[in-house]
């Protein structure tokens, strides 16, 4: 198992380096530049190149960037120019909204869809598998601003059981910090839920009509106990790949909920230092959730073998 880890990690280098191209490339081609957002839209263009060389900012594209990846290496991220603090502190100060979010949202788009997509699958051609079908392509196809803005306006204007916006950190207390959290979460979450619904129907029609689930029924088992015995464990493998790729998006795609709700996360993070040209911030925060993304993904591969024990690396 530790080979196996160590060759899907191993294999994730080159996406990693790839990915450190790209970030860098973006923001090396923002026009403005980090001496303009410093110097204000007065300054001189002999102004701006001066702080510019200062800088390093005028050096060629490859120098500049294996600079920038050697001291990431050596976890150096750079500082910011404008919380005047490194990139490292800034994206530790902002991530735990972000986690919390991103947690909190997962958790409600499992409870609602993977009973629903089990429902769905069993009950096939049904009232309630056309209406989960309905529901889940309306949830996907609906913007999660605009769901957002709905939930906000129902649950917090309307009626006034949650706070509009903001944010209590978990030192303020659980129920005060979920209280925050619950309307952009459960906007996230059903936006989620909608995805994993669909994938739960769709792995779970894949294995009700197998050999081994009439077998189990031919013992005599309970038509539920069939299902989650049977049924949802040979299915559990693809539901799992979609719960991964839901919460690495969750993580990733919360920039327009947080700045909406007012959430001091990692989007608000971004959308300031993009506004400020804050290169090193925005470099860093590309880069910290990419490799959160692909971790999350080799842990999902890693649960595989937990999961699935014919999926286990070294069985044929």
């Amino acid at each position: 198992m530790l080979s196996y880890i160590w060759k899907r990690f191993l294999s994730l280098l080159p996406v990693l380096f790839v990915v450190s191209c790209v970030a860098f490339l973006v923001v090396y081609m923002i026009p403005g530049g980090p001496a303009t957002a410093l110097l204000g839209m007065e300054a001189t263009p002999e102004q701006i190149a001066e702080l510019n060389t200062e800088l390093g900012f005028d050096r060629p594209f490859l120098v500049q960037y294996v600079d920038w990846f050697g001291n990431v290496l050596q976890g150096n991220w750079g500082e910011s120019y404008f919380l005047h603090q490194s990139v490292l502190e800034s994206i530790r100060e902002y991530f735990p909204p972000t986690l919390s979010l991103a947690i909190f949202a997962q958790v409600i788009a499992i409870i609602l869809a993977v009973p629903m997509g089990i429902i769905a699958a069993y009950k096939r051609g049904t009232a309630f598998d056309l209406t989960a079908v309905s529901v889940s392509l309306l949830g996907v196809a609906l913007p999660g601003f605009l769901l957002s803005m709905f939930l906000m306006l129902f649950l917090s204007v309307y009626n006034q059981w949650f706070p509009v916006a903001g944010y209590a950190v978990l030192s303020e207390g659980l129920g005060e910090h979920l209280k925050y959290l619950f309307v952009p979460a459960l906007s996230l979450g059903i936006v989620q839920a909608a995805y994993i619904t669909r994938m739960t129907r769709a792995a779970l029609l894949d294995v009700l009509y197998k050999n081994y689930i009439h077998t189990g029924r031919a013992k005599g088992l309970k038509e539920w106990a069939v299902i989650m015995k049977y049924g949802l464990k040979n299915a559990a493998p693809a539901i799992l790949t979609a719960v991964g790729q839901s919460f690495g998006s969750l993580i990733t795609g919360t920039i327009v909920t947080e700045t909406l709700f007012n959430i001091p996360g990692l989007g608000m993070l971004t959308i300031g230092s993009i506004n400020r040209r804050d290169v090193f911030v925005i470099q860093g925060v590309v880069l910290f959730v990419t490799c959160l993304y692909v971790f999350v993904n080799l842990a999902v591969d890693i649960l595989y073998g937990f999961v699935d024990p014919r999926l286990r690396p070294g069985r044929r």
